[in-house]
């Protein structure tokens, strides 16, 4: 007879730091925590909500949460206390965005026009995305920019931003610093990255769209996982992904 199948777990938050190195040992031994356990322990010890209510959020029995948070604790003992790495990754899960609504309504978007989102803070770029109280949102189509507007963001953490994005039709983010989990966020909803970037938040969407802007290669362009059909990132024409060097 086979066994029972794991069911999958469903989670409102990607981390966005996904490794943790003890001082003075950066190549010793790891402890992995899976996604579902990162979001048990961020529901339960971070947000105090009781199991059953992380159960029914996370669609699986309060006694698989019971388990999943025991097991949790003991890998989170075991790093701190024994020196060991902690690594974030893996799991049996589906990522369904915490839904959060913008402050104000936001502006109508064409179908052949690409919406850009900036972390914005008095004019510039705001360098740490998980924090950025607010966007910039640039409308472009055949290179020029349409349209912008600020974007206030409630006060949602990072963990809600990804959903924020995509709910709100956004194609690219221009960014500051952002972990290795929150771009792995990005890559889930369909949304390209240009990262490492600083100063003026209207100058780097003007240089994006006429290809000149320096950002970090080492944050990635997800070419939207094909979510805007055969041509990819090139699908919004001259002002496109596809003239701005994205790295596979």
């Amino acid at each position: 007879m086979a066994g029972r199948q794991e069911k999958t777990r469903m989670i409102g938050t990607m981390p966005e730091y996904i490794s943790f190195n003890p001082e003075g040992i950066p190549n010793g031994e790891k402890v992995t925590l899976t996604y579902d356990e990162f979001e048990v322990i961020r529901l339960i010890d971070l947000k105090h909500q009781n199991q059953t209510d992380t159960a029914a959020q996370m669609n699986v029995a309060r006694t698989t949460v019971t388990a999943i948070y025991e097991r949790a604790r003991t890998k989170l003992a075991d790093a701190l206390i024994n020196g060991k790495q902690l690594q974030i990754e893996g799991g049996k899960v589906e990522f369904k965005p915490v839904r959060v609504q913008a402050d104000h309504e936001i502006m109508s978007k064409g179908d052949n026009v690409m919406r850009i989102a900036a972390t914005y803070e008095n004019g510039q770029i705001f360098q740490h995305f998980g924090r950025t109280q607010q966007f910039k949102f640039y409308d472009a189509e055949d290179g020029k920019i349409l349209d912008s507007q600020i974007v206030g963001t409630n006060g949602a953490g990072h963990g809600a931003l990804a959903g924020f994005l995509k709910d709100n039709k956004v194609d690219v983010l221009i960014c500051g610093g952002i972990g290795g989990g929150a771009q792995q966020a990005m890559k889930e909803v369909g949304i390209s990255i240009y990262g490492g970037v600083s100063g003026s938040a209207d100058e780097a969407a003007r240089k994006l769209l006429d290809g000149s802007l320096e950002y970090d290669p080492n944050v990635v362009c997800s070419h939207h996982e094909g979510n805007h059909g055969d041509e990819g990132c090139g699908h919004h024409g001259n002002g496109g992904c596809g003239n701005h060097g994205c790295h596979e």
